[in-house]
């Protein structure tokens, strides 16, 4: 397991790398100057601009930025601001948001998707399997952005079960209505896939054999079908993991959260191209650890699978 844990995190180096260099790439090839931008209107001496650009290396070509990027990254420095703050202590105050809404929406797709899809697969054709269906589609095919307005309208301002805005209200009540809006794809998603899954398991050999066995179908289903069946459900939870951390940034500013994605969102506007890197290469970092985690995992849900 020690060999393979090696092997994996070696694997994820060029994945860094790469993921890296495009995102830095498409970053600081954008048209625009932001070292003027910093001014605004205001005229700035030629002298202080070429000062400022050679201190941010923004003089030199696109692939020497990058390597000076990697150098203070693989030293623990994910570079600094425009403004000379490090974007390291940028994401120290914004990380603990994103993390509890990430893993807020995470808890509900994993309890809320895994309950439909078993209670649709054991229902199959009845009304619970029609209404699951139906749900799931209507929530994939609507925006999040829609959801979220909708949500933060009818249970938020009317019926004013939830906070609307801002996590002045701390965990958990600030973070369950927009844990549920960033969660509504997910649950729908894990929903179908569990579904799928479960019947397909239910139909194996092995289930007909446990029957005829004895074991009870509460037995058959938790002990052996549903273990099996999460197999796939945990590959998609492992992968959302890093996606919900990552894809925070429309749900954060509905709900004037201020956590890394309205820090994204805010840094694109002001073209910080430090900044969304550095925090593009957190993000990174965390799929590439929850891929790791999902295979140790597979292990442990089928014992048929070795890690060697």
């Amino acid at each position: 397991m020690g060999r393979y844990i090696a092997r994996r995190l070696l694997y994820a180096v060029p994945v860094l790398l790469a993921t890296t260099f495009l995102i830095h790439t498409l970053v600081f090839v954008l048209p625009g100057d932001p070292i003027q931008g910093l001014a605004g209107d205001r005229p700035v001496p030629p002298a202080v601009l070429a000062e400022l650009r050679s201190r941010y290396h923004l003089d030199e070509p696109l692939f020497s930025q990058y390597l000076d990027y990697l150098r203070g990254l693989f030293s623990g420095d994910l570079g600094r601001t425009f403004t000379g703050q490090p974007v390291a202590d940028v994401i120290a105050g914004r990380w603990q948001v994103t993390l509890r809404l990430g893993l807020t929406a995470w808890f509900f797709e994993a309890v809320l998707g895994i309950a439909f899809g078993v209670w649709a697969a054991l229902r199959k054709g009845r009304w619970v399997d029609s209404a699951v269906l139906a749900g799931t589609t209507l929530v994939i095919a609507v925006p999040v952005y829609v959801v979220g307005y909708l949500a933060q309208l009818f249970l938020g301002v009317r019926l004013g079960w939830f906070p609307v805005s801002g996590d002045d209200g701390g965990w958990p009540s600030a973070y369950l209505l927009p844990g549920l809006v960033l969660a509504s794809f997910g649950v729908a998603y894990v929903a179908r896939l569990t579904r799928s899954s479960l019947l397909e398991n239910l139909r194996a050999d092995y289930v007909r054999t446990a029957g005829a066995k004895g074991l009870s179908r509460r037995r058959i289903i938790v002990l052996h079908t549903l273990r099996n069946s999460l197999i796939p459900v945990a590959t998609f939870l492992g992968i959302e993991l890093g996606s919900l951390m990552a894809g925070a940034v429309v749900t954060e500013y509905i709900f004037n959260l201020p956590g890394i994605g309205q820090q994204v969102f805010q840094a694109i506007q002001l073209h910080e191209g430090p900044t969304v890197v550095g925090i593009t290469t957190v993000l990174v970092l965390v799929f590439c650890l929850a891929n790791l985690l999902v295979d140790v995992l597979y292990g442990l849900l089928d014992p048929r699978i070795r890690h060697d």
